[in-house]
């Protein structure tokens, strides 16, 4: 009597990396496009910073006009990042501004928001983050 062996079929193998390969290639680019969403999700987080760092220039500036920065038609974006922060943001730079030489549209007067400038990550994959700032004089 001849010994019964057990085992996989040669369909069954093919079958199964047929549907692992599958699986490999859906999974693959939504991984690989994680680096985009990681520059993106940095260029959002140095926008809202810099939107806080506006509010409270604004509160301080109200509160004692000898204190704070004066942001109006004169300031550039790229003048926001060292009169706010004192260059705490730009410790990465793969982040900059879309448009750094515009200037903020403060012609509504003090207390009144632009949303001119916007941040980008070089790694990322939208057009910019606009940065809410409070113009005050």
């Amino acid at each position: 009597m001849r010994a019964q062996q057990s085992g996989f079929t040669l369909i069954e193998l093919i079958v199964v990396i047929v549907i692992l390969g599958i699986l490999g290639a859906v999974a693959v680019p939504k991984f690989v496009d994680l680096s985009g969403d990681a520059g993106d999700a940095s260029a959002k987080a140095a926008a809202g910073a810099l939107s806080s760092a506006s509010s409270i220039n604004y509160a301080k500036r109200n509160a004692n006009p000898a204190t704070g920065v004066a942001i109006n038609t004169s300031t550039t974006c790229d003048d926001l990042l060292p009169l706010m922060t004192g260059n705490a943001l730009s410790s990465d730079s793969n982040i900059s501004f879309v448009s750094g030489a515009a200037t903020v549209g403060c012609s509504a007067g003090p207390g009144s928001t632009d949303t001119t400038c916007k941040i980008k990550h070089s790694g990322g994959t939208s057009t910019g983050f606009a940065v809410s700032v409070i113009c005050v004089n």
